[in-house]
């Protein structure tokens, strides 16, 4: 193992080794793959499900959902927790796809660093840019691997080029490729001056190590061919003179991004890239909350909800809120208090997940992520402590970019299809708006498969078909300000107001024009496309 870089040497043991991380890409980089050979590497799996494989070889362990397994992409963050080489591995599989990148957006407020894939051939795309700046703006150290140099590649120098100047980031190669496509063969490990070269023959095999004493060292030309190997020296040389060398520090301030090559699919660069995470990545961090930060050593407990999950068995019916633990060592059956609620909870049931498959927590500390299986009584953005009131603080809702209206398919059901929206608006699945005239729902979301999977999901677990039909509005904005002009607006505006899941009062419009107006009208309140979920 690299010797760990740390800037907390008082951490305790236990906390000091959790590695807390989400995996991020733009959808088909290969994500999903990656995230399965990290647990076959953990241990936690004999072999590695394959996306596009058929049959039960295609059930991807850490996406559980029917529409996840028919599809073949990651629609909703799931957590894995597991132990490689002395460390603990949180790790976070975030949906690729941007229709759901509220939940993407969510995830990265409970992880310490983030983990970008990139495909060789494609390099920087939209999601991926839009993801960084989301990191960026949290500060997150990001590890960057590019993915799929088993396949025709870009030249490297243009895929770090292009992160360079898209992604305003400095980049410092961790390894480099030799060859790409068809003659890809392996990488030079640069923190370790070894050669790693691929087994194409079978895909669940660890690489080779050859232990090397720098580029002039004999035994390279023993497994290089001569061809692949004069071009590899020029690069890299190049490489050394132009590109930064690895600066822990600078990867901690989110201002450097050490890069790995590799295939996910071929199990090859993914031992390298855990090894980095270990030695390179953040231990668990302070986390903001009101009145006060919180640091992961105090020994009293804390955590809050960042995602709650329904019917993850479906059973069971049950509901999942995913806790990161902020500070302390958690253990099973404590009491904590619900401060939204102000009132103790004794968490009995406390699970670590592996995708899917479940098992109890009989504890946990800061930078664990755990499932407390509950009823209703969680929230996202709800903190739990051993009795402080505290509120963690920048966890985002955003406005629906779709608005549709909801029908049962029986209007018999009606109360069935209220019960169900309130479920997916809790998990943050859905914007659920009630107008303040009128009968029914309007239903919101960023992109438009979330509908399909909201109506699939419906009828799946509550046995109800129903269909989403356009509705007059096109977007929506939280309004707040005094009372006395909220109860004047809220008059005047009957035909546009509704009230959210948590009875905020929401502004629907049709137009820019109606935004504008009530700007121009009423220049105390505040329209808001986001908000930040209370306890």
């Amino acid at each position: 193992m690299l010797d760990r870089p740390t800037n907390r040497p008082d951490l305790p043991e236990e906390i000091a080794r959790r590695r807390t991380f989400a995996i991020i890409s733009h959808p088909d980089a290969g994500k999903t793959t990656l995230t399965e050979k990290f647990l076959l590497y953990g241990g936690a799996i004999q072999m590695a499900g394959q996306v596009r494989a058929k049959g039960e070889a295609r059930r991807t362990r850490s996406d559980f959902m029917q529409m996840e397994k028919d599809r073949g992409i990651s629609v909703s963050a799931s957590a894995m927790s597991f132990d490689y080489s002395g460390y603990r591995y949180n790790l976070v599989d975030t949906p690729g796809h941007s229709d759901f990148s509220e939940d993407t957006y969510r995830t990265l407020t409970a992880v310490d660093a983030a983990v970008m894939v990139i495909d060789g051939a494609k390099g920087v795309e939209s999601q991926t840019q839009k993801l960084f700046e989301v990191c960026r703006l949290r500060d997150l150290p990001i590890l960057t691997f590019c993915n799929k140099m088993d396949r025709e590649s870009r030249d490297v120098f243009e895929i770090i080029d292009e992160i360079q100047e898209n992604l305003a980031i400095d980049v410092t190669p961790a390894s480099w490729p030799i060859g790409m496509g068809r003659e890809f063969i392996g990488c030079y490990d640069l923190l370790r001056d070894r050669l790693e070269l691929m087994d194409r023959a079978d895909r669940n095999k660890v690489a080779a190590s050859i232990e090397i004493s720098g580029l002039d060292d004999p035994k390279l030309e023993q497994h290089v061919p001569a061809n692949l190997l004069e071009k590899f020296r020029e690069e890299l040389e190049m490489a050394r003179e132009l590109l930064p060398p690895m600066d822990p520090q600078a990867l901690r301030d989110g201002t450097l991004t050490p890069i790995w090559f590799g295939s996910a699919i071929n199990s090859f660069g993914v031992k390298e890239l855990m090894e980095g995470i270990a030695g390179f990545g953040p231990e668990p961090q302070i986390q903001n909350a009101e009145p006060r930060k919180i640091a992961p050593e105090e020994p009293k407990v804390t955590g809050f909800v960042f995602k709650v999950q329904a019917n993850m068995d479906p059973k069971h019916r049950d509901r999942v809120a995913f806790v990161r633990m902020c500070s302390g060592h958690f253990k099973r059956g404590m009491k904590l208090t619900h401060v939204r609620s102000k009132k103790p909870m004794a968490v009995s049931n406390p699970v670590l997940f592996l995708a899917s498959d479940r098992e109890l927590a009989e504890e946990a500390w800061a930078g664990d992520i755990i499932g407390i299986p509950n009823h209703g009584q969680l929230r996202i953005g709800d903190a739990l402590t051993e009795g402080e009131t505290l509120r963690f603080t920048g966890i985002p809702s955003f406005a629906p970019e779709l608005l549709q209206t909801v029908r049962a398919g029986d209007p018999m059901k009606a109360k069935h299809l209220e019960k169900a929206l309130m479920q997916f608006a809790e998990e943050g699945a859905a914007k659920v708006f009630k107008p303040a005239i009128g009968s029914g729902f309007i239903v919101g979301v960023v992109g438009a498969l979330q509908f399909e999977v909201l109506a699939s999901r419906i009828e799946l677990e509550y046995g109800l078909p129903v269909r989403f039909e356009p509705s007059q509005f096109t977007s929506a904005r939280w309004v707040t300000g005094p009372d006395k002009e909220m109860d004047r607006f809220i008059n005047v505006n009957k035909g546009h107001i509704a009230h959210d899941n948590d009875g905020a009062v929401v502004f629907l419009t049709r137009l820019q024009w109606d935004i504008d107006r009530v700007v121009r009208d009423y220049p105390e309140l505040t329209l808001s496309a986001t908000k930040e979920l209370m306890v």
